[in-house]
């Protein structure tokens, strides 16, 4: 009898940790998708002027908040960022459909950045947290600041791409600090 109801509450235990998984996996979506759309509705409304701005708050958010979720996706994580991103784009065009060269560029250049990012955090999986996560999203930055505005605004705009670099990357410093305390489980991780 003992025995049975230790296997009930391990079950009953372990339904529970999945369910708050779920929960924190929801959230971390809800967050990069608003993250996302917010940044490009206000590129697409304010121009390359907002740009520095989305960078620190919005873009750096982005940047620490794929690495959770990647942490919790595991090796199921390429199909479902990749979604992720196409997500974005398209709720931004059909949230304002001006925003359509934004939400383009937005797209191609998210898609080459984290590609860039999560390959190097995936490379650095046994470091730190903190550590793997600044120094992709230090690689994603530098990828996305130079390509989101030279499509987004129709060329090479060096001051525009140091200020976003620099941006996302103390955006990122700023958010992973707030981040790092939520956990995927740890064998996830590792994938």
């Amino acid at each position: 009898m003992s025995a049975a109801r230790n296997t009930r509450n391990t079950n009953v235990v372990g339904e529970s940790c999945r369910g708050l998984q779920r929960t924190t996996v929801v959230v971390l979506v809800c967050v990069y998708l608003a993250a996302i759309v917010t940044a490009n509705l206000l590129a697409a409304r304010y121009g390359a002027a907002a740009s520095v701005y989305n960078a620190f708050a919005l873009i750096g958010l982005d940047l620490i908040t794929r690495d959770r979720l990647a942490d919790f996706w595991g090796t199921r994580r390429w199909a479902k960022m990749a979604a992720l991103i196409a997500a974005g784009s398209i709720l931004s065009y059909c949230i304002a459909q001006g925003a359509a060269v934004i939400a383009e560029a937005s797209a191609v250049s998210f898609a080459l950045a984290e590609t860039g990012e999560a390959l190097l955090y995936h490379q650095l999986r046994r470091r730190e947290w903190l550590e793997r996560a600044n120094a992709a999203a230090w690689v994603g930055a530098a990828i996305d600041s130079f390509v989101f505005p030279t499509l987004a605004f129709g060329g090479v705009m060096w001051g525009t791409t140091v200020g976003q670099f620099t941006a996302k990357t103390a955006g990122a410093l700023l958010w992973s600090a707030v981040l790092m305390r939520i956990r995927a489980p740890r064998r996830e991780v590792l994938a």
